[in-house]
């Protein structure tokens, strides 16, 4: 079917406005994250302090001096909500319509050439990055980590850039290799577990700075006290991989019967196929550790990140330097 270039023109401009969007939102985000840190720090001061008056017997701060009564009990003060905040909160609502814009342009390219938006690597790479920032919306809602946003955005940004710049291919029908109805299920698995993958591999870096700063306050000690507990990072890097491990298994079996259907074998040891393999056995090597030899320490994330590592690797050097039954990239 013809391609229909206004809806390409129109997918093309919602990408670019996304990224714009993106990066406007990172810079808000930075503003909290750099000015909103003393807020934080001083709320867990006046929280600690409460505790020990109370915690000593000694009464609230303002209450009458009682001594034969048991002084009431203090709540927890809010942290401040002053300009820092603000500036977070309208960086997670332009987030959002980041977000939309972005899906805008997948599902604009999927109209304008009448096939799913992903049949080669700028549609690829748009689609992983979909996913990423939807994964981290969904975890934001779950743990107070909205001031590291930034830092999740920031490889988004540089994947939309090189996405959108070295990687751009013009809308066209994909080739006749990939006519095929596994293209539907094999790569969209593999989208949502690349996109999911990112997030616990931030936040995995995360952990082993903190982890550091923590066992040696002189290291990192201008920007690890801002980051959140190590359980908190923990919880956050396990749980986003229990999600996307059993995706990404989906993906490699299906990929294993399109290559049966289209090349007559199931695996051949092609270079994407190998890297796919390694990376699915340091992630489940991550998640048997830490159901088995209770790994929930700096080893554990080590394992994790180099999981990430595999993956960024396989999505850019297979799939740009090598050659092999997957060279697929689409590169114009």
């Amino acid at each position: 079917m013809p391609v229909n270039e206004t809806l390409s023109q129109y997918s093309d401009l919602s990408y670019t406005t996304a990224v714009a969007v993106y990066v406007l939102s990172m810079i808000l985000l930075l503003v909290e994250q750099s000015f909103g840190a003393k807020g934080r720090i001083a709320a867990q001061r006046t929280r600690e302090r409460a505790r020990q008056l109370v915690g000593s017997g000694a009464p609230a701060e303002g209450a009458s001096e009682l001594p034969e009564l048991t002084p009431p009990p203090v709540a927890e003060p809010p942290a401040p909500r002053g300009r820092a905040e603000r500036f977070g909160r309208m960086g997670v609502a332009l987030m959002v319509l980041g977000a939309l814009l972005h899906l805008a342009a997948l599902v604009l390219r999927g109209v304008a050439t009448s096939r799913v938006p992903w049949g080669n690597m700028y549609e690829y790479i748009m689609a992983v990055c979909l996913i990423a920032v939807v994964t981290w919306l969904v975890v934001m809602r779950r743990s107070p980590v909205r001031h590291l946003t930034s830092f999740v955005l920031l490889p988004v940004v540089i994947l939309m850039f090189i996405g959108g710049t070295m990687l751009y291919a013009v809308a066209a029908p994909v080739q006749p290799a990939l006519q095929s109805y596994w293209l539907i299920i094999h790569v969209a698995a593999a989208i949502i577990a690349s996109g999911v993958f990112l997030v616990p591999g931030v936040a995995s870096i995360f952990y082993l700075i903190r982890a550091r700063h923590d066992r040696d306050p002189a290291k990192f000690a201008r920007f690890a006290p801002r980051l959140p507990e190590t359980d908190v990072l923990d919880r956050i890097a396990y749980r986003t991989t229990v999600f996307a491990f059993p995706v990404f298994t989906f993906g490699v079996l299906c990929g294993a019967v399109w290559a049966e259907a289209a090349w007559g074998r199931f695996w051949g040891w092609d270079p994407k196929e190998t890297v796919a393999f390694i990376a699915w056995v340091i992630y489940a090597a991550y998640l048997h550790s830490r159901a088995t030899a209770g790994w929930r320490g700096s080893r554990a994330a080590w394992i994790n990140v180099i999981g990430f590592s595999a993956t960024v690797f396989n999505l850019f050097f297979v799939n740009l330097v090598t050659s092999g039954l997957h060279s697929y990239a689409g590169v114009s």
